[in-house]
């Protein structure tokens, strides 16, 4: 429970919680660049 509380009520608690939503943020629109490009139709100027 202490641990909890350092995470929530500390600086370095609060930067620790904004740095994992950052990492998180950042592999999902990674994921979704990922998914757009894997789903396009390659075009006649791209080799197979």
């Amino acid at each position: 429970m202490k641990a909890l509380t350092d995470l929530f009520s500390t600086d370095y608690g609060l930067m620790s919680i904004i740095g994992i939503g950052m990492m998180i943020a950042g592999i999902l629109s990674f994921v979704v660049v990922v998914r757009r490009k894997m789903n396009e139709v390659p075009g006649p100027d791209q080799k197979k």
